[in-house]
């Protein structure tokens, strides 16, 4: 048992989504189809739940830390699993669009959801489904509480600067690829800040060389590669023949990219550790710890 008497929460936070799930399907305000609610009880499935719900999960953990060994009740638990489940919802909802935008083959390990037969650009509107899915939750658990208005402003600031985020990454995506000397390190901070920083976090993985993106190893490289290795890597960065990727990959181990993120990683550790450490509140404090532990050292 964890402190405040809380079990751990996963298996009841999963539970959770099948009731939240529940009540879209049963909203009153939409007088379903037998079609439609297959469709939306599929897409809601393949989306929103996939992934280690770090997210979702980290509301209730930092509800927890917060109330600083309080005993927190069967409602709190509830209603925070709501609303990380609120964040989940979210999230899918950017996926999809940035899979689309992308161009994307996979997300999570399994086809993009506008890759499956019979989806396509519907998948569009079911980012905008799962977006006022967000506001239709919100009303249902927490339109009496105070704080109401304050959540649906939070998800909309949220919406706005991951959108601007966004746009920040598609216009910087096509000015490098016809002038990939643009990728800067002030360039990849102001993106990453923007696109995901304000709702999770960001890592350099995935098919960013395939999809010309500004990531932060491409940055890296550019800064440190000699004449013949600039070369190979405007020669090659950005086009998905195998060959390509395979060149991009070797100029970066020649570089020792690799080691220069493990200094790096180590170095902003040990910076954030400090600045989290200069909190007056511990409570505080031990959020941001929390948030800390999950992203370092992680791998995907």
């Amino acid at each position: 048992m964890a402190s405040n008497g809380i079990v751990d929460v996963r298996p009841k936070f999963e539970k959770i989504y099948l009731e939240l799930k529940a009540q879209i399907l049963a909203d009153p305000a939409f007088d379903y189809t037998v079609d439609a609610r297959q469709w939306v009880d599929k897409m809601l499935d393949y989306t929103v739940p996939g992934g280690k719900l770090n997210r979702g999960l980290s509301v209730i953990d930092s509800y927890r830390l917060l109330k600083a060994g309080e005993e927190i009740s069967e409602d709190e638990v509830f209603l925070g699993c709501v609303l990380g489940w609120c964040i989940e919802w979210l999230q899918a909802y950017f996926l999809i669009l940035d899979d689309i935008m992308d161009g994307s083959h996979t997300r999570r390990g399994q086809p993009c959801w506008f890759r499956l037969p019979k989806v396509g650009l519907i998948a569009v509107n079911d980012g905008i489904l799962l977006r006022n899915h967000i506001c239709r939750i919100l009303k249902m658990h927490f339109r009496t509480k105070p704080y109401y208005v304050d959540l649906l402003d939070l998800f909309n600031e949220v919406e706005f600067q991951t959108a601007s985020g966004q746009l920040l990454d598609l216009i910087t995506t096509h000015e490098g690829a016809t002038d990939l000397s643009k990728y800067k390190m002030p360039t990849y901070v102001r993106i990453v800040q923007y696109k995901t920083a304000y709702y999770s976090f960001y890592l350099p993985i995935g098919t960013d060389i395939e999809d010309f993106k500004c990531s932060w190893l491409v940055v890296q490289a550019l800064e440190r590669a000699n004449e013949s290795q600039l070369q190979r890597l405007y020669a090659n960065y950005g086009k998905t023949d195998p060959s390509c990727v395979a060149e991009v990959k070797a100029v970066y181990r020649d570089l020792g990219i690799q080691d220069v993120f493990l200094e790096y990683e180590r170095t902003s550790y040990k910076e954030l550790i400090s600045s989290i450490e200069a909190q007056e509140n511990e409570s505080l404090q031990l959020v941001l710890k929390s948030f800390l532990g999950k992203i370092y050292k992680r791998q995907k």
